[in-house]
């Protein structure tokens, strides 16, 4: 029985950044986790991280997101598509770290990035995206799926709102009206110069930045109550991440 549910922004490889927040949160396998997309690329725990990710949904109660890295990985894994913009951002390290993976190694990666849901909506309405998503009407009415992990446009729009906006006020942004609460990722809080998750209207962003010289954040979705791994340069003093 699932007694509570947290949600994880992105970790971009750093395997040891994950293991720190489920220990600091006391995880336990009667809780429910949300990933938010964006597993891959970075520091040089990616191969070891999906490795992790695969054992853990076997006792735990996990839902995994797609991110736009892991939309470039399977590209490339399936159909050998290069993508030199994904290179610049973090794939080069994966594909160099890919040249000493096994088969069976490569072939459960694949079988678990196939698997990969582009959104969660749970019973109360509150929606979990990798990025946004552009249609009016919502995420299932929307007529281009990797917008959900590519758009930005969402949270640019939940910034610029006036934080004493009330959602039933007629200005408010109708896609934001559509939910009770977005949980999402992919935009970096650093860049609004923020190093824990912010809310922005009813939109939380959990992207602390853990791809550069940020941490790496697990939220309790219910009373918003958060943990973070250190610095990720802090558990990989001998890498670069994306910086």
């Amino acid at each position: 029985m699932t007694s509570k549910t947290f949600v994880i922004g992105d970790i971009h490889g750093g395997l040891k950044a994950l293991k720190q927040v489920l220990q600091r949160a006391e995880i336990t396998p009667n809780h429910r986790l949300i990933f938010l997309g964006d597993y891959v690329d970075g520091w040089n725990d990616t191969l070891n991280l999906l490795d992790f990710l695969i054992e853990l949904k076997q006792t735990q109660d996990c839902i995994f997101l797609m991110g736009n890295h892991e939309e470039m990985l399977l590209k490339w894994l399936t159909q050998g598509e290069d993508n030199e913009l994904w290179r610049f951002h973090g794939g080069q390290s994966t594909v160099d770290l890919y040249q000493t993976a096994k088969p069976a190694q490569k072939a459960a990666h694949i079988a678990f990035l196939k698997e990969l849901k582009p959104y969660h909506l749970d019973q109360e309405n509150r929606l979990f995206v990798h990025a946004g998503f552009t249609n009016f009407k919502g995420v299932t009415a929307e007529y281009f799926t990797p917008l959900f992990w590519w758009d930005r446009t969402l949270w640019e729009m939940a910034l610029a709102l006036d934080p004493n906006l009330s959602m039933d006020a007629l200005t408010y942004p109708t896609r934001l009206k559509l939910y009770k609460e977005i949980f999402i990722g992919h935009t970096p809080v650093t860049r609004i110069d923020s190093s824990i998750p912010v809310k922005a209207g009813n939109v939380w962003n959990l992207d602390t930045g853990a791809a550069f010289k940020g941490k790496l954040s697990l939220m309790d979705v219910d009373s918003k109550t958060f943990w973070q791994s250190d610095n990720l340069p802090i558990l990989y003093p001998n890498e670069k991440g994306r910086n």
